[in-house]
């Protein structure tokens, strides 16, 4: 699976801001890009028919998204705890 952009709106964007996680989510953005998938836990939620992925941005943050064409669209981003 090669992801070739991550979108993330302006929501989202000021979400990581106030709570300090632009830097943790820019690490596991290059991660991403680079097909370094593990580093992020990066895996298919349930149910699988759904396509909705998530990956970890720290340990207490995740991103949900979908895979459209090559693009990670972000929208949301959740407390997991």
């Amino acid at each position: 699976m090669k992801i070739a952009k991550i979108i993330l709106s302006n929501k989202e964007k000021l979400y990581l801001q106030k709570r300090n996680l632009t830097k943790s989510f820019l690490k596991a953005e290059r991660h991403i890009l680079s097909g370094n998938l593990q580093a992020v836990d990066f895996k298919i939620r349930q149910p699988k028919k759904d396509d909705i992925y998530y990956f970890r941005i720290n340990k207490q943050f995740r991103a949900l998204c979908r895979l459209i064409d090559g693009v990670l669209v972000v929208f949301e981003i959740d407390n997991h705890q």
